[in-house]
């Protein structure tokens, strides 16, 4: 059995594109070309060319001795939050900016969360000349004011979601909208593996360069290319797709989701979908989705703004619903408390979406002699606000 997608766009039983016939157009070009257009050696050769001199890859694998020490295993951390824009999503913004040129698109839209996604596609957009709308919930826009006021100097237009809950879903609703009325000239850039074929797929394969690098990084430090354990956090899920993609289908290692249980898994306040999902349709795909009994999707929370999507992506649907996956959740209290601990115990301030993979240790036990690679997906630059208020510095 192979946890990869299919020809069909299917993750086992989740994935496809559940599209309205408007954008059936738009979803179906790309979908016949991205496989073509990726495997082009020109295609090749220009984005790992960006990825060496604009991103700043291949990014470090660091052993955190401090931290090994304190949760007596050997734990490494992939610094993602060493890319150029400070996290892992500048590495799909590349390739899908490539992607948009070679199909002649002019002008490119996005959703964001927590900012990051915006800041590495008006970034790119700033690099390749192209016009930049990004579609942000009102309240991320609040809690986020830094990433804004940067996608603002690189030249995009900010444009807030003021429907429903005012975050990340909103925001992708109103530029899935901006997309059915501007078919021609506009790509739109989604931030992670969500949404309908071929984006989960396409997505992970950008961020496929993580696990690539990992091997490589491995081998030299431990003699072995498999760790025994990968962790990511998961919203979406894009930085977990990278860190688990090479090694999906090896079962000998170990792949372990981290969720934002918010407040407490069943307060109500919550982000944990793994626990509280049902199959549903959300942005042009079948996943597993926090919903009502009547198939309302219910409003997610998390301190993080990068982790409070009601949904997760195909790909992590099927790693759960298969028990591929382990599955954690996490309280926004214990991922503040192990965002400043790795603060102290390494100098390496997390996003707090990666604080969450990082307070798994507290409960998760490791051997001693396993080798457990962390995601460390963005730097705590963009928090530093919440951070601030939450810790009264």
């Amino acid at each position: 059995m192979s946890y990869q997608v299919n020809e069909k766009g299917y993750y086992g039983e989740f994935g496809g594109a559940y599209i309205p016939e408007m954008l059936y157009p738009n979803v179906e070009e790309l979908r016949s070309q991205y496989l073509e257009i990726m495997k082009e050696e020109s295609f090749q050769e220009e984005f790992k060319q960006l990825l060496k001199d604009y991103v700043g890859r291949p990014t470090p694998l660091y052993f955190a001795e401090r931290f090994s020490k304190k949760y007596n295993t050997k734990v490494y951390l992939k610094r993602e939050d060493l890319c150029h824009t400070g996290a892992h999503k500048v590495n799909n913004t590349i390739g899908q900016i490539l992607m948009a040129r070679r199909l002649g698109k002019t002008r490119i839209i996005a959703e964001t969360g927590a900012g990051q996604h915006g800041v590495a596609t008006a970034t790119v957009c700033a690099l390749m000349g192209m016009e930049c709308i990004v579609y942000m919930g009102a309240i991320d826009i609040e809690r986020q004011a830094p990433n804004v006021a940067r996608m603002k100097m690189l030249g995009a237009t900010v444009i807030p979601a003021l429907s429903g809950s005012r975050t990340l879903k909103d925001a992708t609703n109103e530029a899935i909208r901006d997309w059915i009325n501007n078919p021609v000239d506009t790509h739109y850039i989604i931030g992670s593996v969500v949404g309908p074929h071929p984006y989960p797929d396409m997505v992970a394969k950008f961020q496929s360069v993580i696990s690539e690098e990992i091997k490589t990084q491995l081998l030299e430090k431990e003699g072995r290319e498999n760790p025994d354990y990968v962790v990511a956090c998961v919203g979406g899920g894009s930085n977990a797709a990278g860190i688990y993609y090479h090694y999906l289908d090896k079962p000998e290692v170990g792949i372990i989701a981290v969720e934002a249980a918010g407040k407490g898994v069943f307060t109500g306040e919550s982000a944990a979908t793994s626990a509280l999902g049902k199959e549903g349709i959300i942005h042009g795909s079948k996943t597993l989705l926090m919903q009502t009994e009547d198939g309302q999707i219910t409003e997610p929370y998390s301190i993080s703004a990068g982790l409070d999507y009601p949904g997760i992506g195909p790909m992590h649907a099927n790693l759960f619903r298969t028990g591929r996956a382990e599955f954690i959740s996490i309280t926004d209290d214990d991922a503040m408390k192990a965002g400043l601990e790795l603060s102290n115990l390494e100098g390496i301030i997390p996003a707090i979406e990666t604080s969450h993979a990082l307070a798994i240790f507290e409960t998760r036990k490791f051997n001693e002699d396993d080798v457990v690679v962390i995601n460390l997906s963005g730097r705590g630059d963009k928090d530093l606000n919440t951070y601030i208020e939450y810790f009264n510095l």
